[in-house]
């Protein structure tokens, strides 16, 4: 895949594409012989998963480190434990933003009491 198909497939801008090849965010794409980036499935399945993990709010620090591990294949330790870190990140936001909606439910209910007071 070009990277202009690759960039509508997973609505990901080809500058940030380029981006984030240049930083180790994702492995280098295979490239033709012209020098055009060439996506195949592994590049894909490479965006896809940063793509999921960046909307999550991981840090590009860990994902670089990760992804840096994966291609030496060395570090299974430091790899899982990268995941189990940016998980319970999440893990606290998640409990944050469930208090925060519930705290919102609240005062919408609030709110629709005293407008029917009102009425």
């Amino acid at each position: 895949m070009t990277i202009g198909e690759v960039s509508e497939k997973y609505d990901i801008t080809a500058d940030t594409l380029r981006y984030y090849e240049r930083i180790g965010l994702i492995p280098p794409v295979p490239r033709k012989k012209n020098g055009i980036r060439d996506y195949d499935d592994a590049a894909c399945g490479w965006v896809s998963f940063i793509k999921c993990m960046r909307n999550a709010g991981v840090q590009i620090e860990a994902l670089i480190e990760y992804v840096s591990l994966m291609q030496a294949n060395t570090g299974l330790e430091r790899r899982k434990n990268i995941l189990v870190e940016q998980r319970a990140r999440l893990q606290n936001q998640m409990e944050y933003l469930r208090s925060t909606i519930e705290r919102l439910d609240y005062k919408i209910e609030h709110y629709k009491e005293l407008m029917l007071k009102q009425n």
